[in-house]
């Protein structure tokens, strides 16, 4: 079965889960990366493919960890599908601050923690490595960023 909709179309059945949590520490985007890349290898991506996620999955992992807890320990929940069509989907999701104005916070070199000599990439960075980004965020309530990447494997 193939995707439905255009060549942008996402949408697929999801072959293969799987989800972790892990804590909110700098010392933890490793692992996310290693973790989303391990279950990734299954569909046989080319290492640039490989490489493209664990740089996405890092900039998601940090933002959670710097923008959405900022100076508090939470929870990064990762979800990664495997879908038909080689359409990998990867949900980052935190229960941080949130993000007040999303389209503001996606366009490039805007930051909230300009002290600590953030560059305000992390979107575009993500975006340059998937082939589709979604952001949805509540104040209070925390962040989901979807990340969706075709992979064309070996």
């Amino acid at each position: 079965m193939k995707p439905k909709g255009s060549k942008n179309s996402f949408t697929a059945q999801a072959l293969n889960v799987m989800s972790i949590k892990l804590p909110s520490l700098s010392v933890n985007e490793g692992m996310a990366r290693a973790a989303v890349a391990a279950f990734c290898a299954q569909l046989d991506p080319r290492p640039v493919e490989i490489a493209d996620i664990k740089c996405a999955v890092s900039e998601a992992v940090t933002n959670c960890i710097v923008h959405g807890y900022k100076n508090t320990v939470g929870i990064i929940y990762i979800t990664v599908k495997l879908c038909e069509g080689g359409i990998v989907r990867i949900d980052i999701r935190d229960k941080g601050c949130g993000i007040d104005d999303v389209k503001q916070a996606r366009m490039p070199l805007y930051t909230t923690d300009a002290e600590n000599e953030r560059s305000g990439m992390g979107f575009t960075v993500m975006e340059s490595f998937c082939d589709k980004v979604r952001v949805y965020s509540k104040c209070g309530k925390g962040t989901t960023v979807t990340l969706f990447k075709r992979l064309q494997g070996k």
